[in-house]
């Protein structure tokens, strides 16, 4: 039995705008954009701190690096996957999502052995129109070939008001989709998982959609940087 793949296609999207529904009205919708900067910096040993994951525990702001290019947060041997634009933590200046993938994942991931993880960095905007890294996590976006037969899974980030999610989809005959949401914490100086929706349906019946939404009722308060969309939930 063969099935009509736009309307599988429009089944996926409207699992995602059925989450995205049922979270708070200050939820992302659409505004996702790319960029081309390519200013760079000369990084020091802060920097390199920041750019490999170590942030010294209880010494963020220290760590972070600054640069008025995204080229400038580019990791060596990766490139820019995608980014988003919007306020992330509610000071009213431009801030960005910047996600990195290593070259030559395609080749060199392995969903059940080696997942080539995929940097997602909040880069929050200055005053002198520079960018800071504010934030890094590198198990925040599944992996080029953790979508199954659908391939790469990933689809898009959002931003809207301090909040920003995460979107993927994939599967076989079964097909999920999963959208992952983050709130800015001003107490905390620090963005918190605020919900993970879940969402499945089968090929054959694209209309039946079951839906699960986790939130911090059942994972507690979860920074950012320690979120783990690779752990079963």
């Amino acid at each position: 039995m063969r099935h009509n793949p736009y309307k599988i296609c429009i089944a996926i999207h409207f699992v995602i705008f059925a989450l995205a529904c049922s979270q708070s009205a200050r939820q992302p919708d659409s505004s996702a954009s790319r960029d081309t900067s390519t200013a760079a910096v000369q990084p020091d040993t802060a920097t390199r701190n920041a750019q490999t994951g170590n942030l010294p525990p209880g010494n963020r702001e220290e760590a972070t690096q600054t640069g008025t290019g995204l080229a400038a947060f580019v990791l060596p041997n990766y490139s820019v996957l995608d980014t988003a634009t919007g306020d992330l933590n509610g000071d009213s200046l431009p801030d960005k999502l910047l996600l990195l993938k290593k070259k030559g994942e395609d080749t060199s991931s392995d969903v059940t052995e080696h997942p080539e993880k995929r940097p997602l960095m909040i880069l929050t905007g200055q005053a002198d129109g520079t960018y800071k890294l504010a934030a890094r996590n590198d198990n925040a976006v599944l992996c080029v070939d953790c979508g199954g037969v659908m391939g790469d899974p990933y689809m898009r980030l959002v931003i809207k008001g301090g909040y920003f999610s995460v979107e993927m989809a994939g599967g076989s005959s079964w097909r999920w989709t999963r959208t992952v949401t983050f709130r800015y914490a001003p107490s905390e100086h620090n963005w918190l998982l605020y919900k993970d929706g879940h969402g499945s349906f089968h090929a054959s019946e694209p209309d039946k959609v079951e839906t699960r939404l986790y939130t911090a009722k059942d994972f507690g308060q979860v920074s950012f940087e320690k979120f783990d969309v690779y752990k079963e939930q």
